[in-house]
């Protein structure tokens, strides 16, 4: 069964493997993963704040709490570990348990992880992936401070991912999705990496109709999650394709004033939303 929360005009989609792929955008898939490369290594040094200037100047902490993390949630993690670069909680609908494997794509400083590492406990365990050397280096030097044994950050692209097969109790990411010029890929490599009955809880920008051109062609708000987001029917076909089921993907409306933060002046909340992505690996 897919249920589909987000109300759209109905969309043709691309095959599976074109689909928010190398010939989606005007920018060649090398460039995009090299300006978002570049754009979160600024981020995790400091030399640009949080989203950069596509998104809001809130305290990151400020921003997370908008989009529905606890008091006890956001003083549970090590102090610059919250970056306020997420569009939602997938700590919400992830409904980690005692002794799971988490995987998180996209881990930054390992906001994420960190609280997905209370939830699974010492018989569980938390991977990180993320391309960013920068964001590694921090989130390592995090963990180290808490001392936390449970969590492991590997260096890695979300579309090639260092994990082996079946090994996945439960698949998290924070708004990083969107940021893949190849989302079909991404979908498939998380269905091999899942367990039978494994799941997706996802955070991520979806569309409710195509971006104007002008979006389109702006590299900045595609580092800056908006122009890849996927328009709905492309999603689910990408989802269905990559073999999962129980599809949802149900907008989340208190992220309209986070979203309305990262392009101040424009109607972007009219043609994009921060959403729940969750499926099952039959």
């Amino acid at each position: 069964m897919t249920e589909a929360t987000l109300s759209t005009e109905e969309q043709t989609c691309c095959p599976s493997d074109s689909c928010n792929n190398d010939g989606s955008t005007p920018h060649a898939a090398e460039e995009l993963r090299e300006a978002v490369r570049k754009q979160y290594a600024d981020i995790a040094t400091g030399r640009e704040n949080s989203c950069g200037s596509t998104c809001g100047d809130g305290e990151a902490d400020v921003i997370s709490a908008r989009l529905g993390y606890s008091e006890d949630e956001l003083v549970a993690v090590p102090e610059g570990a919250n970056l306020g670069l997420g569009c939602g909680n997938p700590q919400a609908i992830a409904n980690l348990k005692p002794g799971e494997t988490v995987l998180d794509l996209g881990s930054g400083a390992g906001f994420d992880c960190f609280l997905a590492a209370r939830a699974v406990g010492e018989t569980g365990h938390v991977i990180g992936v993320d391309m960013t050397h920068e964001m590694l280096q921090k989130a390592r030097e995090k963990a180290e401070e808490i001392d936390a044994h449970n969590v492991e950050f590997r260096l890695g692209e979300i579309e090639y991912l260092p994990v082996a097969d079946n090994t996945i109790d439960a698949i998290i990411s924070n708004c990083v999705v969107n940021l893949s010029p190849n989302k079909p890929r991404v979908y498939r490599e998380a269905y091999r990496v899942l367990k039978p009955g494994g799941r997706l809880a996802i955070s991520d920008v979806v569309a409710f109709r195509p971006l104007p051109e002008n979006v389109l062609n702006d590299l900045k708000a595609y580092t800056g999650c908006i122009a890849g987001a996927s328009v709905i029917t492309d999603l689910q076909t990408i989802l269905k394709d990559a073999g999962f089921v129980d599809i949802r993907i149900t907008p989340k409306d208190e992220s309209k004033r986070v979203i309305d933060d990262w392009a101040p002046g424009t109607d972007v909340s009219d043609y994009v939303a921060s959403t729940s992505v969750e499926a099952v690996k039959p």
